[in-house]
């Protein structure tokens, strides 16, 4: 399955469900920790692929300014 952010966040949504029905407090601390971390790899993929973007339209706007 391709790592969209999509992917991550429906993980994140799976693990925040599990914390919210799990009796035992390391369940769901576990299930907390693996909530931000798939969070956190969405947030960073969005940060990589706006830069990318960003990198992107300069590269093209150098290449127009030399032609």
């Amino acid at each position: 399955m391709s790592q969209t952010r999509e992917f991550y966040i429906a993980r994140a949504e799976e693990a925040a469900a599990d914390a919210a029905a799990a009796t035992l407090d390391n369940v769901r601390e576990r299930a907390l920790r693996s909530e931000a971390a798939w969070r956190g790899m969405a947030d960073r993929l969005e940060r990589t692929e706006r830069q990318r973007a960003i990198s992107e339209l300069a590269r093209q706007e150098r290449i127009a300014a030399e032609g």
